[in-house]
């Protein structure tokens, strides 16, 4: 099976969503269209997004069933390091 790939980073891709999330009248927001106020206000959602990411380091007992934890460990752990890596 052949996997899509993602152009942006897990961290990007999660701050987009918390501050869709918080503009967006689809969620808690009311903007009727919050897509260029997401393009410009996600990089201020990067910490919340990277303490999410941190949080899923460890996988559920039913994720855990499901797959190969220590391979979920290694792309959490690189997602991670990804971010603190363009921070520099």
């Amino acid at each position: 099976m052949t996997w899509d790939v993602a152009a942006t980073a897990p961290v990007e891709r999660i701050a987009r969503v918390l501050a869709a999330h918080e503009l967006s009248r689809n969620a808690e927001g009311d903007m009727s269209s919050a897509g260029e106020a997401v393009n410009d206000l996600w990089p201020e959602y990067t910490g919340t997004a990277l303490a999410v990411l941190k949080t899923l380091r460890e996988p559920s007992g039913r994720m855990a069933a499901a797959g190969d934890a220590e391979v979920w460990d290694r792309m959490i752990a690189a997602a991670i390091e990804d971010e603190t890596i363009s921070e520099s």
